[in-house]
């Protein structure tokens, strides 16, 4: 049985979520409390300029940089949402159902921009991507209000099932049901948890949309521009409502008020699983409690070690990253050679999976692996790495290797990639050093080639700091070599060393490089 986990930290500026797989972390997320453009929110907002060339518009939604509308993402009935808006700022049009209300044409597919938008003209917009480096929010004026099971798809009339659904008999009483209930002029897409769920459950979920979207146009008599006028669920909710299913043992926080509040979401969206949410009380930290700090100092580096000595290099460019797989140490006799590069790839393919999702990297992502001769080998390391990146969320594409053992990766970014500085501030003069727990995790991978050449008797000399670490605990790292190899290591403490400096010498005290 699989653990997941989710662990929110709660502190004044900023909430942090961190989702485990079998304690192992695979997602953060971090919501700002001054966050004013998540994925999902609706603006009222003013068109400042189309532009032919692109046919696209610059957009003012109230950021500093104007949100990008492309001609394609006006959606086909933008002329009805136009006439809407326009009706109930105005306070012309009261009933917000869209029952009696009468469509406008649908636009031209391969029509220009500037037949549809004009300068200053009020629009309703939903962020797509939120801002990321120097770009403006991406914007879409073809809106959608996403529940729990349904998604609502104002000035529609489509009913569609999530393609991860497979079973047609399925798919086809979900499509009666929902049927059954939609609100007219709006179209409904059926998620993929909607699998097996009774009609009073799509339909909670879609009164609940209803009564957002009355909400959200409430809002809009008299409002100004640019404004918000539908806040997706804050981050916790909205995390909850895209991941949470069966397969979670635990939701843990620091905080009463967001303890309250998720266990009331749980309690809604799935009453057996209430119980799971806890609130977590004791004077240890919580996220050091359940080993996410350290997870984030050792998984957020240039180099991620894993585990039979391989690792990783993760480098970023203007245009790609770059992933380097390694096998540090392992044994290179020719018959087994491909072996051990079908198991380090393996091992390397599950950690790639789970540093996309950890850091959200995006774009275009180029893994090299270790090369192997058979085609049989190949295709178990693309099925694997494709089984891992199946519960990723973000919409990713996956290319078979090349000749050369390349495999190619494009991931949809929408949020800011997670970026965590690994270093610290240099205790010992300027400039800034990795952490301490960095240093640790080499000094092991050292150790471990070192007893593999056959180095018997040996001894390291480390800075005070880190010579205490290693031999304080229970159990210490120390001793926790000698379990695994059968080595006692001396460990004697220099003052003169610099924090990260380390070297180990035999048993007549002579320094091996």
């Amino acid at each position: 049985m699989m653990n997941k986990e989710l662990i929110i930290r709660s502190n004044s500026s900023a909430i942090d979520f961190a989702l485990l797989k079998d304690g192992k972390l695979i997602e953060l997320h971090k919501e700002e409390n001054d966050r004013n453009f998540s994925v999902g929110d609706i603006y009222l907002a003013k068109i400042r300029k189309a532009v032919p060339g692109l046919n696209a518009a610059f957009v003012n939604v109230g950021y500093e940089k104007d949100g990008f509308l492309h001609y394609h993402d006006l959606g086909p009935q933008i002329s009805s949402l136009q006439k809407f808006v326009k009706r109930v700022s105005t306070g012309k049009l009261k009933d917000y159902s869209l029952k009696n209300y009468s469509f406008e044409n649908e636009i031209d597919k391969d029509g220009t921009i500037s037949d549809v938008l004009k300068s200053n003209q009020s629009i309703l917009v939903q962020i797509v991507k939120e801002p990321i480096s120097t770009k403006g929010p991406r914007i879409s004026s073809e809106l959608s209000l996403a529940g729990r099971y349904v998604v609502l798809v104002p000035f529609s009339n489509r009913i569609s099932v999530s393609q991860k659904i497979e079973d047609k008999e399925e798919k086809d009483r979900l499509k009666r049901l929902v049927k059954s209930i939609r609100p007219k002029g709006f179209g409904v897409i059926i998620r993929t948890v909607a699998e097996g769920k009774k009609v009073a459950d799509l339909d909670k979920d879609l009164q609940n949309l209803m009564n957002r979207w009355t909400g959200m146009c409430k809002k809009l008599y008299k409002a100004s521009t640019p404004s918000k006028v539908l806040g997706e669920l804050n981050r916790a909710n909205s995390l909850l409502r895209d991941l949470f299913n069966e397969s979670f043992t635990s939701i843990c926080t620091d905080e009463e008020a967001l303890y309250t509040q998720i266990k009331d979401y749980v309690t809604e969206i799935s009453p057996d699983k209430e119980s799971i949410v806890k609130q977590y009380q004791s004077n240890v930290p919580i996220f050091e409690k359940f080993g996410i700090e350290r997870q984030i100092k050792t998984g957020f580096g240039k180099t991620v070690s894993m585990s039979k000595g391989a690792y990783l290099v993760i480098e970023h460019t203007e245009a790609m990253h770059v992933i380097d797989v390694n096998s540090g140490n392992r044994s290179n006799k020719a018959k087994n050679q491909e072996e051990t590069a079908l198991e380090v790839n393996l091992i390397s393919a599950t950690e790639v999976a789970r540093q996309l999702r950890l850091r959200d990297m995006g774009g275009i992502i180029v893994v090299d692996f270790i090369d192997m001769n058979k085609a049989d080998n190949r295709k178990a390391l693309y099925n694997h790495l494709r089984d891992e990146m199946s519960d990723d969320r973000a919409k990713h594409k996956i290319l078979p290797p090349t000749k050369f053992g390349l495999i190619q990766i494009t991931r949809q970014r929408v949020r800011p990639e997670m970026n965590i500085k690994t270093r610290e501030k240099n205790p010992n003069g300027n400039g800034e050093i990795e952490a301490p727990i960095v240093v640790i995790n080499k000094i092991n991978a050292d150790l471990q080639k070192l007893i593999k050449k056959g180095h018997k008797k040996m001894s390291i000399t480390a800075h005070p700091f880190v010579a205490a670490y290693l031999t304080r605990g229970i159990p210490s790292p120390r001793s926790k070599w000698f379990f695994d190899h059968k080595r006692w290591v001396k460990i004697l403490p220099r003052d003169a060393y610099t924090y990260l400096e380390y070297h180990f010498h035999d048993h007549n005290g002579e320094e091996i490089i």
